[in-house]
């Protein structure tokens, strides 16, 4: 059994990303409507690499999920705050790649000093909601009527989940995730190493099973 591998994503996997992520946009699961041109979701995955973690998994050399985090609102006030995003191509199933990506993902805010990390669901989705319930999110509230699309009113549940007990009168900055790697890098390859370390048990177990 070939066992997937967890890694940062870069620029350059711009368009394979875009890929997995246009089959959803079919969906209530994302709101956007219009697949964005290639060009256009480039400059979104620069921005978000510019700050903060994203990951992605390769299956047999080919990216079939990734997963990262981005700023809550743009005002300086939430910059100790990001919401999360995960999704996972149909190859991907069966691997627990959601849960390790998830985790890794949460580690990796947690090492920059982001306090606080969301997930904005679509409800329902049963998934993402194993998914949050198994990592000690809490549901902070239900947005009714959230947005209109696929035809239908859809509402969203925000998860909430504290990566700290420290909120003191002086926090530090986040530190943006590139630059994270370039001065722990120790840190962020034991991040890498622990979900990879997941994957490859779970691996393992299923050859038993089988």
């Amino acid at each position: 059994m070939t066992t997937p591998v967890i890694r940062l994503a870069t620029s350059a996997d711009s368009d394979a990303i875009l890929d997995i992520y246009t089959p959803y946009i079919e969906t209530p699961i994302t709101f956007e409507e219009d697949v964005p041109s290639r060009e256009a979701f480039q400059t979104r995955t620069d921005g978000i690499l510019a700050a903060h973690p994203f990951l992605v998994a390769e299956l047999d050399g080919a990216i079939v999920g990734y997963a990262y985090a981005h700023e809550l609102r743009e005002r300086a006030a939430f910059q100790w705050n990001a919401e999360l995003s995960v999704y996972l191509a149909p190859a991907a199933q069966g691997h627990r790649l959601g849960s390790a990506l998830y985790r890794a993902l949460i580690d990796s805010c947690a090492a920059q000093g982001i306090k606080v990390v969301y997930g904005i669901v679509t409800s329902p989705n049963v998934p993402s909601e194993r998914l949050h319930n198994a990592f000690g999110f809490e549901v902070m509230g239900l947005q009714r009527h959230a947005g209109f699309t696929c035809g239908a009113w859809h509402d969203v549940t925000w998860y909430v989940k504290y990566l700290t007990d420290a909120f003191n009168d002086d926090p530090a900055a986040p530190v943006p995730f590139p630059q994270l790697c370039r001065t722990q890098p120790e840190t962020v390859g034991r991040i890498l190493g622990a979900a990879n370390d997941s994957i490859r048990r779970t691996c393992e177990d299923k050859a038993t099973v089988a």
